[in-house]
């Protein structure tokens, strides 16, 4: 099926991560222009770009938490390609380490709010000053079951996901037709928002070899396998494209096997005899 994403202007963030990349890979299948954007890893991204040879691409470095720096990412992709059909707001942070939120700092907690949400505003604003230019655009927020779930000894990151998932989805979804209005051949600006599950991507990769910890995050899904990269990439090529996805805004898709939360406590940490 024509996805009719041949020549459009792709701008991700985070693309050097496992779920980025992968993102990158399918549009570059798709004939899209690529803008692929990292904050740190620039071996990754290198590695990224030369893997998408025949793809019109840039890589562009920024500090999605600085203004200056996100202003500087959207006007290096319009120099280049003069305009930005998509943003896939993909870029994100996640503390590993398990912090209740009665032992959890300020520091981490406004940490991982400006990496995660403070961050996917900047970007998405800068985004829809383009939109309202060219009266054309698209995005899709990669958010996390953990906002839709919940994520026990994470709520700094849980909280900011579902900002994404839901306020701001939900609120950009009635602002984007004002700005990018929709006529007789075109849709209208749209927003969608993506929450994988558990993926297997290089962070978390070395954990996926505990056999106790699948058992644990398949235990809730209807589908019992943890996705790959590609799963979730499929979904928002999908949601990228104005032909396949034209009546689609608003929504938010939980890629995660047919999860239904996740198991609270493990067997031995229940005393049954008070059950």
């Amino acid at each position: 099926m024509n996805s009719e994403l041949k020549g459009k202007v792709v701008l991700v963030t985070g693309a050097s991560g496992g779920i980025g990349s992968a993102i990158a890979k399918q549009f570059a299948g798709e004939g899209a222009k690529l803008v692929l954007h990292y904050h740190r890893n620039v071996t990754r991204i290198r590695k990224l770009a030369s893997e998408l040879e025949g793809t019109e691409s840039i890589i562009v470095r920024a500090n999605l938490t600085s203004e200056a720096d996100v202003k500087r990412l959207f006007a290096t992709a319009v120099k280049t390609f003069g305009r930005v059909d998509t943003l896939v707001a993909n870029a994100g942070s996640w503390e590993t380490s398990d912090v209740p939120v009665h032992e959890m700092s300020l520091k981490q907690w406004r940490t991982t709010m400006d990496n995660v949400l403070t961050a996917t505003f900047l970007s998405t604003r800068e985004f829809l000053k383009i939109v309202a230019k060219q009266k054309r655009g698209n995005a899709v927020l990669i958010a996390s079951t953990a906002g839709v779930f919940g994520e026990a000894f994470h709520a700094d990151y849980a909280s900011a996901k579902a900002a994404m998932a839901f306020g701001m989805v939900r609120t950009l979804k009635n602002e984007m037709p004002r700005i990018a209005p929709h006529t007789a051949e075109y849709c209208g600006g749209r927003i969608n928002c993506v929450c994988p599950g558990w993926t297997v991507v290089p962070r978390n990769e070395a954990k996926l070899t505990d056999a106790k910890v699948v058992q644990k995050v398949t235990a809730t899904m209807a589908l019992p396998q943890i996705a790959r990269p590609d799963d979730i990439a499929h979904s928002v090529v999908f949601l990228s494209s104005d032909k396949l996805a034209r009546h689609i805004t608003g929504q938010t898709l939980v890629i995660a096997g047919g999860m239904e939360g996740r198991l609270l406590w493990q067997p031995d940490e229940v005393n049954s005899a008070i059950v």
